[in-house]
């Protein structure tokens, strides 16, 4: 990971070095990006079934969690879970638990709002299919994952391509630790170089990788338009 120390002393760079001093911050925030979605996506479908539980207990537990998810800021997650073990508890953790702490966020945070994609999608369904793949011979299992899943992903696949976009520009909330991405690289340059140039590239960087997203999701949405 690049050091405060090098980011600070840089003076009028060209380009082509403000992209390289980037390098390692573009990495921390793709980092931060794939593991999120690789955890919260699925995390989210075990949240979404327990917001429509029919044990109460479950189901006001698991709102109460998306409700406090969705009702407070990400970066105020971020920050209490990182200092939150040592305010509380007294724990003093290492250097490392900052990545840590910021995956935790991120997560769960998003967890709670791909469980109400999920869950939206899951009730529009009719209940006339789950009926008749029961006359077919179909088990609840079979029923959702081969009749009921394809369906649901296209149904949800704009809201979860705009969650998906969501979390490429929230990776830069991790500055609010201190950890050293992208953006935070891309700020420090622009004071101690007095340019905005790096803040251009960070900008064309987000936007590059959130148009690469928006083709990707529009190629699934077309997979899936045998549904229609």
């Amino acid at each position: 990971m690049i050091g405060l120390s090098n980011v600070l002393t840089a003076t009028a760079l060209p380009l082509n070095v403000i992209i390289e001093r980037m390098s390692d911050g573009i990495i921390e925030s793709l980092k931060i990006f794939f593991i999120t979605l690789i955890l919260s996506m699925p995390l989210g479908l075990i949240v979404s079934f327990g917001r429509m539980s029919k044990v109460r207990p479950v189901r006001w537990i698991v709102n109460l969690y998306i409700s406090i998810m969705r009702g407070t800021p990400l970066m105020l997650q971020i920050i209490a879970i990182y200092f939150g073990p040592f305010y509380l508890f007294g724990i003093s953790l290492s250097s490392d638990y900052k990545f840590t702490a910021i995956i935790i966020a991120f997560v769960v945070n998003y967890a709670a709002y791909f469980a109400e994609i999920y869950r939206s999608g899951i009730e529009s369904m009719p209940v006339g299919q789950y009926e008749a793949a029961r006359l077919l011979g179909y088990n609840k299992f079979q029923t959702f994952i081969k009749i009921i899943w394809p369906q649901v992903i296209k149904r949800i696949l704009p809201s979860v391509t705009n969650e998906v976009i969501c979390l490429v520009k929230d990776t830069s909330l991790a500055f609010s630790v201190s950890y050293i991405e992208m953006f935070s690289i891309a700020k420090q340059l622009a004071a101690s170089t007095a340019s905005f140039t790096p803040l251009l590239v960070a900008g064309a960087f987000y936007y590059v990788f959130n148009f690469t997203v928006a083709i990707i999701m529009r190629k699934l949405e077309k997979k899936y338009s045998y549904y229609e």
